[in-house]
């Protein structure tokens, strides 16, 4: 039995553009909801992942800095704050009563990663005035490194600071002497 196609009218041809227009809202509605769920899954797996990281580093500070004489008292994660307006934040503090050693921690440490924590790092004593009378170090620590950002951080002072299986350990060289703000 042949098959009679008929032509469209204007009404038809209306009709399914409409249709058409309100499938595509309908679909970007849809892609804005799974972006937006996609980010909020990702930002959970990076918060839980860095969180993890910091822990692993954490444990290990105080054995890792007590052999460059820095005797340990506490340990501080996720230090916030705001200054005059301008919100800083810092990953891990490790205290003793004369020197503090602020500590960012990455899972892949890039060149640009050394260069905003040293402008914190000159920012620190401003941001925190409690700390201003301690000699205050910095430390960046990490799982792996790009573009030699960890011979960056070592040529400017900072402790190099990686992290192995369940510890850390510190890779500068013997006699290294860390930077004071």
């Amino acid at each position: 039995m042949p098959t009679i196609a008929q032509e469209p009218t204007p009404e038809s041809v209306w009709a399914f553009m409409q249709e058409t227009a309100r499938q595509m809202r309908e679909t970007d509605r849809k892609m804005r909801e799974t972006d937006r769920r996609l980010k909020k899954a990702e930002e959970l797996f990076t918060g839980q992942w860095g969180k993890l990281v910091e822990s692993l580093v954490e444990g290990a500070l105080v054995p890792l800095l007590q052999e460059y004489k820095i005797s340990v008292t506490r340990t501080i994660r996720r230090v916030k704050g705001c200054h005059q307006g301008q919100d800083y934040e810092f990953d891990i503090l490790v205290i003793d009563g004369e020197e503090l050693v602020i500590v960012e921690v990455k899972t892949t440490l890039r060149p640009e990663d050394v260069t905003k924590f040293l402008g914190k790092m000159d920012r620190c004593k401003t941001w925190m005035p409690e700390y201003a009378s301690l000699a205050i170090h910095g430390g960046v620590a990490f799982i792996q490194a790009d573009a030699e950002a960890d011979r960056m951080a070592e040529k400017q002072n900072l402790f190099v600071i990686r992290a192995t299986g369940d510890s850390a350990v510190i890779v500068n060289p013997k006699g290294f002497l860390p930077r004071t703000w």
